[in-house]
């Protein structure tokens, strides 16, 4: 159990760092921050819905959103929680 938890605070920690403030701007630097863990934080955080503010979670799914514009190869297992018709934004 103590692995589980030392594994929660890590990766709180991580995402704290890919979270966006309600007043960033979702920049080409954020979006190449992100890894395969960081968008599994995201899309974690996204499905238990258990935000403070309506807007948190708002933030984290138009973060969710450009992820999957601009990473497409992230967020393959996650587009279920974006919930939007297929696009084409080039």
């Amino acid at each position: 159990m103590e692995y589980m938890e030392a594994l929660e605070e890590t990766n709180m920690e991580h995402s704290k760092n890919l979270s966006l403030e309600a007043s960033q701007k979702i920049t080409p630097e954020i979006l190449q921050a992100f890894d395969d863990d960081s968008i599994a934080i995201l899309a974690e955080r996204l499905e238990h819905d258990d935000y403070p503010t309506p807007f948190a979670g708002l933030n984290d799914w138009h973060l969710l959103r450009a992820l999957a514009i601009h990473r497409p190869e992230l967020t393959g297992p996650y587009l279920h929680l974006v919930d939007q018709e297929p696009f084409d934004e080039d």
